[in-house]
């Protein structure tokens, strides 16, 4: 493994390894998918708590004053702002640390390899078209997985809206194979 520099415990040091872990953690986030960003498990925020315990010390070092959670703290906040900032002048920024839209279904078809790439399983995409009053998946023109986690369903066209309660029993599907194809924004 390579060798990292040495920082010492000094609030300039507090800010840049502050600064290192922020950039690793925005990498790893965004490298692991875009559903632990949007809708946690309760597994997932058990890791992000941990991974918080963890990266603490990296940050400080030796310096447990004051100042030093102080300066932490702050330029977590100043680094927030500045990749803010960043990805909204860079589009390929933006892309690589919020991700892009996915289909997941399209014309009543499931994309079985899109859900199993972006870790959505069968109960999440069904409890979202349901959201949307319909019963069946082949009811469904598009559904989109949005890069903050969430669903979209757009009904097909000639779907009358729901009149009545929708049946509990499971939703059919139609397995795709078919390639799937990232949605512009």
């Amino acid at each position: 493994m390579p060798a990292l520099p040495e920082l010492g415990s000094s609030l300039l040091d507090v800010v840049v390894r502050t600064a290192i872990v922020y950039t690793f953690l925005v990498v790893a986030i965004r490298l692991s998918g875009k559903r632990e960003i949007g809708q946690m498990s309760v597994l997932e925020l058990i890791v992000i708590l941990i991974i918080s315990d963890a990266v603490q010390n990296s940050m400080v070092g030796e310096n447990s004053s004051i100042w030093g959670g102080l300066v932490a703290a702050g330029t977590l906040l100043i680094a927030d702002r500045v990749a803010s900032a960043l990805t909204d002048r860079s589009r390929r920024l933006k892309h690589f640390v919020e991700g892009e839209p996915r289909l997941l279904i399209r014309d009543g078809r499931v994309l079985t390899k899109a859900m199993q790439e972006e870790g959505v399983d069968d109960e999440e995409l069904r409890a979202a078209v349901r959201r949307e009053g319909l019963a069946r998946l082949d009811a469904v023109q598009l559904a989109v997985l949005e890069t903050d986690g969430s669903i979209s369903v757009i009904p097909k066209p000639d779907v009358p809206a729901p009149t009545a309660a929708l049946d509990p029993s499971p939703l059919s599907t139609t397995p795709s194979t078919a390639d799937d194809v990232p949605v512009d924004g």
